[in-house]
């Protein structure tokens, strides 16, 4: 009799979540009518169930819709701000610390610049410290707050709690826990390639199949393959910039020579030229011929790689990262590159810009948080 219990308690809860995730992954509010003709439900089971959601404060009101002759019908969709979840990057330089809503809305976001060394002891209680500052500076109510998401550029072991290899962080085969430890909340740590991809893929149910390719200080990137992210035998899938596109050629961080990283990270304008991306973007317009030769050779090299993951993969290659956000006018010659190099198809509609190209990563590790919850109601 209570496995009986169970089920019919596991089927509600079901039900009450697949009205909740409708509600969720809609871009309108809805109706009670609606939402009951869309999931093929009773008027009855929608009315209980959203009885169950507003007490929760999950749900709320949101105004009614035109009449069509009788009264007008309420409108329902989710209560974004019941909970929230902090993801935080860090960087070699800087450390971002972004707090989302349900909605993978940004609610307050803060960047600091990096005053320890990433190899220090102490980091995680200065993360810890810097955290509680964020939460009482923003007046954020930690019963609310889901959990904390940190991503790192680097290859992580989540099974033995190891940071595998991070080369802009000079940092290899460190625990996990030098970083987490002193953290009071539930904790989660990703890959910030790996966040940003889950951010994109999450937020775009069209996509089955998605190859992400991260262009910042590092490059790095996440295959999503059959509705499901792909993270390779040893979690180093998307890895796609130490992919060796120019063999003996531009020296990488990671000690190789010829890595799609060297050839098209942003550190080859900020570092090597020593100017911000704004100023190189601003010359670029202005004609400057050094920069035209460069920023060719970074769009020839970019073409190449992603060329090759849409052979392996045959998917569309969606470009995050900070570099996105100077790419639309560059995209036509990117993707007339790229054709080029198709041997399938004569052009290069695959390559999409993304949808978050500032703090996509800190979005998706804050995003594990808020899926965990909403998997749970």
């Amino acid at each position: 009799m209570n496995e009986l219990n169970d089920t019919i308690t596991e089927r509600r809860r079901l039900t009450r979540n697949s009205i909740y995730r409708y509600l969720f992954f809609s871009d309108a509010a809805h109706s009670k009518q609606e939402i009951a003709t869309d999931l093929s439900l009773s008027l009855p089971t929608v009315h209980q169930n959203l009885t169950e959601l507003f007490k929760a404060g999950l749900v709320r009101r949101c105004g009614t819709q035109q009449s069509t002759g009788g009264r007008r019908a309420m409108c329902i969709t989710i209560a974004e701000n019941a909970f929230f979840a902090v993801g935080i990057s860090v960087t070699q330089t800087e450390i971002h610390f972004l707090a989302a809503n349900l909605r993978m809305e940004e609610i307050v976001y803060k960047k600091i610049k990096q005053t320890f060394d990433c190899r220090d002891e102490n980091i995680g209680k200065m993360l810890s410290d810097e955290l509680e500052n964020f939460l009482s500076e923003n007046g954020l109510n930690r019963k609310k707050l889901l959990g904390i998401g940190v991503t790192l550029p680097a290859v992580i072991d989540a099974a033995r709690e190891k940071i595998v290899f991070a080369p802009t962080m000079d940092l290899k085969d460190v625990s996990i826990s030098r970083y987490t430890q002193y953290l009071k909340y539930p904790t989660y740590v990703s890959n910030d390639a790996t966040s940003g991809g889950y951010a994109e893929w999450f937020t775009n149910s069209a996509e089955n199949c998605m190859a992400y390719l991260f262009l910042e200080n590092g490059v790095g990137g996440a295959a999503f393959l059959g509705g499901t992210p792909y993270e390779g035998l040893n979690g180093r899938s998307g890895e796609f910039g130490h992919m060796c596109i120019e063999p003996d050629g531009l020296k990488c961080r990671c000690g190789k020579r010829g890595c799609l990283e060297a050839y098209c990270s942003t550190s080859r304008i900020s570092n090597d030229l020593g100017i911000t991306l704004d100023t190189f973007f601003e010359e670029l317009e202005n004609k400057n011929a050094e920069y035209e030769k460069l920023w060719e050779d970074v769009l020839r090299h970019l073409a190449v790689g992603i060329n090759n993951i849409h052979v392996a993969l045959d998917c569309d290659v969606v470009i995050g990262g900070m570099l996105t956000q100077y790419m639309k006018p560059y995209m036509s010659e990117l993707k007339r590159m790229a054709t080029e190099l198709n041997t399938f198809e004569d052009n290069a509609d695959y390559i999409k810009l993304c949808r978050y190209p500032k703090r996509a990563s800190t979005l998706g590790v804050a995003l594990h948080f808020i899926e965990e919850f909403i998997n749970s109601i």
